[in-house]
């Protein structure tokens, strides 16, 4: 499949191809909702009990679990035969690369939605949910922060709703949202016809200034009031989502996100083990397999660059 040559490393305000994003992801969020921490002594209490106009919106990558969604995905489709060895290494660099770094690398990012959206077309929604289920307890689910999964369990606790916005499938999204026990999920939608993917987008993925617009949709449509909600993040290229609510805060920030944060008295949170590996996002212990090989070959190579 041709690269998604618009996805590139840039700041902007939303295009319309955002705004399509966004609101096929809030969209899609509401409808699956309808079917189915640590706090200094010297902040006022947040989140405020009762307050039904408030919600609170995490970013999933490095934010909720350790390393990307859309790899671990990658690795549980490869498991079952849906693409070849050549292309699980492709995989595996890309998610040693992230963890390397500790941020999205647009280019790999990219790489990998191609890779996910050639991969899944012809195949049906209900199978991939149904897959999504099985990966989520093989991959992901000992991976979840649980510094973040404390801080979303007290916005539940006081009465209100928690959705993860995340660039990964809305499909895993709405798996990973459900076994946290979350309100739903805001994530990238792939087409589909007739229950079918068609190996195209609608819109973007959901990275950047999408989600904003996603987060702005939903609260619309949910009639939230944005200075009462909060948002989550690792990354700078969500400072678009955290300028939208009223308590923005950065978790196991990059750098970029961490001085932008520090700049404007927005609140962090470190779960990270070890100042020096959480700079660079190097895991405690490597993976098993081809992704602890392809971490091992993206370390030596950053040595020998150095």
């Amino acid at each position: 499949m041709a690269a998604l040559g618009w996805l590139t490393p840039r700041r902007r305000s939303a295009t319309a191809r955002s705004v399509l994003a966004g609101e096929a992801s809030a969209e899609a969020a509401r409808k699956s909702s309808q079917e189915t921490t640590e706090v200094s002594d010297a902040e006022p209490e947040f989140p405020v009990l009762g307050d039904d106009k408030a919600a609170a919106f995490f970013d999933l990558d490095n934010t909720v679990m350790q390393g990307a969604a859309l790899f671990h995905f990658g690795r549980g489709l490869y498991k079952r035969k849906f693409f070849e060895t050549r292309d699980l290494a492709k995989f595996a660099w890309q998610q040693a690369w992230f963890r390397l770094a500790g941020v999205e690398d647009p280019e790999h990012m990219q790489e990998a939605r191609d890779s996910a959206l050639s991969i899944v077309k012809g195949h049906r929604v209900a199978e991939l949910q149904s897959i999504g289920e099985e990966i989520y307890d093989e991959y992901m689910a000992e991976r979840i922060w649980p510094g973040t999964r404390a801080l979303a369990q007290a916005h539940l606790d006081a009465g209100q709703k928690v959705w993860l916005v995340t660039a990964a499938p809305v499909e895993i999204a709405q798996v990973i949202a459900r076994r946290l026990g979350l309100t739903g999920a805001l994530g990238t939608v792939a087409e589909s016809v007739d229950g079918v993917y068609t190996g195209k987008l609608v819109g973007e993925p959901l990275h950047g200034p999408a989600k904003a617009e996603a987060v702005r949709a939903l609260a619309s449509a949910e009639g939230l009031d944005l200075s009462r909600c909060a948002a989550y993040s690792d990354s700078h290229n969500d400072i678009p989502m955290l300028s939208l609510v009223g308590h923005p805060y950065a978790i196991n920030p990059d750098t970029k996100l961490r001085k932008h944060a520090r700049k404007l008295d927005w609140r962090l949170r470190d779960y990270r083990t070890g100042r020096k590996a959480a700079k660079v996002g190097i895991p405690a212990a490597a993976g098993v397999g081809a992704v602890a090989g392809g971490t091992a070959a993206a370390i030596a190579l950053h040595k020998r660059r150095r």
